[in-house]
């Protein structure tokens, strides 16, 4: 009789779901660099004053938001090659992972800097500043520590999405444990291990946030 759970199978196949879950990593990390860069941008469009350029952005944000990832996925990989641009499905996936989550990153920002004082931006005014430093150097530094724990949730539901990446062929973690179940006929092992590895870096990514929060809050009482 088979045991429920192989440990010699397990540790076989961990080199495999290593591999796969470097993928997932990298398409994690690089997916969340994309997402808070262009959701800082997003935001500060969203609040500029001139609506030409305010409207487009918040048209562009709710679209995102309203729309599934999964969907936004196949768009990409099957109409840019229509248009002429041909990206790896590696790069398909997280172009549209960073694109969506900058969507909900741009809220998040949004909200930060809606939190600033008013007085703040008035003194900043007053002393002649532009507005490129009125918002690098006075509003951005007090909105981004508090919205800090928002992003770190998003990045740990990116990671957890990153399941969708195998809809447009990218062999991540979890497919690549699917793979192993269908060849072996043992789904017990793979998945398993894939459900500790999962459960393992989100505890880590919500940690390393942690430490982010309290770095800045520790920097900005040394004001």
């Amino acid at each position: 009789m088979n045991p429920i759970f192989d440990w010699n199978f397990a540790f076989e196949i961990l080199p495999t779901l290593a591999d796969a879950l470097v993928i997932t990593v990298q398409a994690t990390v690089i997916g969340m660099l994309l997402a808070v860069t262009l959701g800082l941008v997003l935001a500060m469009l969203r609040r500029a004053p001139l609506w030409i350029v305010s409207a487009p952005a918040a048209l562009f944000i709710e679209f995102v938001r309203s729309t599934p990832l999964l969907v936004q996925m196949y768009f990409l990989f099957y109409v840019l090659p229509v248009t002429g641009i041909s990206l790896s499905p590696l790069t398909t996936g997280i172009l549209a992972l960073g694109v969506h989550y900058a969507a909900y990153c741009a809220e998040v920002y949004r909200a930060g800097i809606e939190a600033v004082p008013r007085g703040q931006v008035e003194a900043a005014t007053a002393l002649n500043l532009s507005r490129w430093r009125t918002a690098v150097g006075v509003v951005l530094p007090q909105a981004i520590p508090p919205v800090v724990p928002a992003l770190g949730n998003y990045l740990v539901a990116m990671f957890k999405d990153t399941p969708l990446l195998s809809a447009i062929t990218v062999v991540e973690l979890l497919q690549q444990s699917k793979m192993i179940g269908s060849s072996t006929f043992r789904y017990t092992e793979p998945l398993t291990m894939v459900g500790v590895m999962f459960l393992v870096l989100s505890l880590a990514a919500a940690w390393c946030v942690r430490r982010v929060e309290g770095r800045l809050k520790l920097i900005g009482g040394k004001r």
